[in-house]
Parts: C-alpha cells; structure tokens; sequence
C-alpha cells in the first residue's frame, strides 16, 4: 500500500491561513484544494491520529486542525477547531490558535456563513442555535466549474531546447519535482481535468483507473521539460503517494513496477542534484547514483 507519512515533521509553528479570490496560503505556501494528504503533512507536520469511521478522518491535536478525506489524493477542505460546541466524534484536544484572514480581514470580524473565492470557499461551521462558529473549514468551492482552454494539455513543441531522457522512470521522478513540488513545469497536470478536456475517445476512470491509461502514460513520455529547468531538481523524492503516480495509476496500489527507474545516466543532466530517496527502482540504481556524488538511499 502507498505509505502517506513521509517526511514528517511535527510543527509547533502558529500556523497562518491568508485566503482570497486568487490564492489560499498556509504559512505562506499557495495551495490548492482538493488536496493531497502528503502535501498537508508536509504543511502542517505528522498528524496525531489518523481514525476509520465510514471516511477517514485526519487530527492534528497541537494546531486544533482536522480534516476527512475518502481517497487521500482527494482532501477537499481543512477545519480548524475554535469551540467545544459540536457534537464531533474526532476532533484535535486542542483549538485552533492561529490566524485565518479573508481578503486581509481576521475571519471571525467578518459576519458572513459562507464565503466563495471563486476556485476556493470559507465555511463557519455552527452547531445548532449556536452563533459562534466552532470550526471555520476551508476548501475546494464545489460550484466552481473550471474552463478548460482547448490547448491546455497540447505538448509544446521545444524545438531542440528540451532534455532528453533515455529512461521514463527517472522522468517522471523530475516531472513529481519539478511540476508537483516545486512548480515550475506547468500545467500541473490533473488526471480528472484531462479526462474532461480529452475529446479523442471517451475515458472510463472507474473502468480503466486500476492500470495505466494509454493516453496519460502518452502525454508523460511527450512531454518536453525545457533544459533551462535542469538545475532546478537539487532533490529526488519517490514514494507510493506521490502526486505523479496517482496521475497515471489512480486505483493503485503501491506495489506496481511499471515506472521503475531502469538506469541512472539521466542524472548527468541534473548539475544541482544532491539528495534521491528512491522506492521505485532497478536494485542497482542507488549503488550507481551513490557512485555519481548524489546522497542515494532507498526509502
């Protein structure tokens, strides 16, 4: 199964929600939501529970923020605890003692119920005759309807101006950098966005999402990641969630060997590559990019 706790890190730092109509940032970083569950780890540090009742449901009990998910590629919003007034079967021990701003206001100064930010909303959550909030959840704004631009997920002819991989494997290790971490390489593809803006067939997720889709896998090895972003990757990262895989193999289950890392000679063209945490992986290849003067280790 895809291990989800990577990385970990328990924050005592306050954490700071600035939200509106162009952005949602957590401590600073622009987030999106849905969101993955890795990525709101990474975030917010190690969550202290993780609990099954019908969805799971995700507790950070030192920053007073919880959340459920059913598909953890798919965490539509984050709640963050100001009140006992609930009748919540998990929940953090602590509330919330962070900032939450809307367009530059603090949330609780501003009377609405339900605020729309385009893409994104904020929700106060009251139980009852209750007239303070016990939660503010902040999330993906479901009548919100994306216009897909016909040429969005056309591949961009570089001319001679690309890097060229001999193994797909370690390409798609760059593309989770470079597009999902980092994000320089744009568009950040979405699995669900480019069913909809394909129109070549119709594709069938519920049917075809247990391996990997033709088209999809085709659209990976075409794509052209400009030279000029080659000293950006100073880091590999694999592991079973990662957003990458999750593209191409949406009912996954972690085992699958079919983006393996076969040879290492791509490296080469990564000056500013330091550190590889691989899982995905020929047996030789942490040996050959140890030999390289790159921090390797299995994860």
């Amino acid at each position: 199964m895809f291990n989800l706790f990577k990385k970990k890190a328990k924050s005592n730092t306050p954490i700071v929600i600035l939200c509106s109509t162009t952005h949602i940032k957590i401590n600073g970083k622009a987030v999106s939501f849905p969101i993955h569950l890795n990525t709101l780890i990474e975030l917010l540090g190690e969550p202290s529970k993780q609990e099954y009742d019908v969805l799971w449901h995700v507790v950070w009990d030192n920053l007073g923020i919880y959340t459920e998910y059913a598909t953890w590629d798919k965490v539509f919003n984050i709640n963050c605890l100001f009140s006992k007034h609930h009748k919540l079967k998990h929940h953090p021990k602590r509330f919330f003692k962070g900032e939450i701003k809307v367009n530059d206001r603090d949330v609780l100064d501003i009377d609405f119920i339900k605020q729309d930010l385009i893409k994104h909303s904020v929700q106060k959550l009251t139980y009852k005759d209750q007239t303070s909030p016990y939660a503010i959840s902040i999330g993906k704004n479901f009548n919100y309807k994306a216009v897909i631009t016909k040429d969005k997920y056309e591949i961009k002819d570089l001319g001679d101006d690309y890097i060229n991989f001999s193994d797909f494997g370690f390409k798609l290790a760059v593309i989770q950098e470079l597009m999902y971490h980092k994000e320089f390489l744009t568009p950040k593809f979405d699995l669900i966005e480019f069913i909809d803006w394909y129109d070549k067939r119709t594709i069938d997720l519920e049917e075809e999402g247990y391996t990997p889709i033709p088209e999809v896998t085709e659209y990976f090895k075409n794509l052209q990641i400009p030279k000029a972003l080659a000293t950006e990757l100073t880091e590999i990262y694999q592991d079973g969630g990662n957003d990458m895989f999750l593209q191409l193999l949406r009912f996954g289950e972690g085992w699958e060997e079919y983006w393996d890392i076969e040879t290492t000679q791509d490296a080469a063209q990564f000056p500013n590559l330091k550190t590889a945490t691989i899982c995905y992986a020929k047996g030789h290849v942490v040996d050959e990019l140890q030999a390289m003067g790159i921090q390797a280790k299995w994860i």
